[in-house]
């Protein structure tokens, strides 16, 4: 049986729209494009290398596909530590709007998502990543089905924009598992999945 890892850039106030640039996603009026760039550094670069040694697979949303799908495939270079997983691995979509994929290795999960991702960690081995798709990661969160969190914290805030944690997020606890700072200030922390939230009083 698979697991399911989540590999997430973040703001200091939550926000997980577009890090990777002006034109990534603009949806409602977002204008902040980007906002993760200026913070990579060696560090960070090695963070990635390591997560992208691991997979047997990735999960994506429709919208991390499409971004994807339009860079990734011309980028060749078998050294590249990223770009030699994502076009080599099979890769799944969850959408319920595509027909068809033309990245080699993709499949179409068209179905319940949920039962479908639950399926897909029980049919294979190894670890599953999925990489942005915050939609998707919602879903699968609120159905315990994402074992690993990897959160990437960039020194900024932004006051607008698509947050991975809203409001109605279901209650869960997570166990520190890995933290380290890189040469910028992103704060890089792993956390595993440890059930429900316990309770107290001071």
């Amino acid at each position: 049986m698979a697991t399911l890892s989540l590999t997430q850039f973040l703001t200091l106030d939550g926000v997980i729209q577009a890090p990777g640039g002006p034109d990534e996603d603009r949806s409602s009026g977002f204008e902040h494009g980007g906002w993760s760039v200026p913070f990579g550094d060696e560090d960070f670069g090695q963070r990635i290398t390591e997560i992208f040694a691991r997979p047997t697979a990735f999960l994506l949303g429709r919208h991390t596909y499409d971004i994807f799908a339009g860079y990734w495939p011309k980028h060749t270079d078998p050294t590249d530590p990223v770009a030699s997983k994502l076009n080599a691995l099979p890769k799944y979509v969850a959408t319920t709007t595509l027909t068809s994929a033309d990245w080699e290795n993709t499949t179409l999960l068209r179905g319940d998502v949920v039962e479908e991702v639950a399926a897909l960690k029980e049919r294979i081995d190894g670890e599953i990543q999925m990489h942005g798709s915050a939609g998707l990661a919602r879903t699968l969160l609120d159905h315990d089905l994402i074992d690993t969190l990897h959160l990437h914290v960039f020194p900024v805030v932004l006051g607008t924009g698509r947050r991975l944690f809203s409001e109605g997020v279901r209650p869960t606890a997570f166990r520190l598992t890995d933290a380290r700072v890189s040469s910028t200030g992103v704060a890089l922390h792993t956390y595993e999945l440890a059930g429900r939230p316990t309770y107290g009083s001071y």
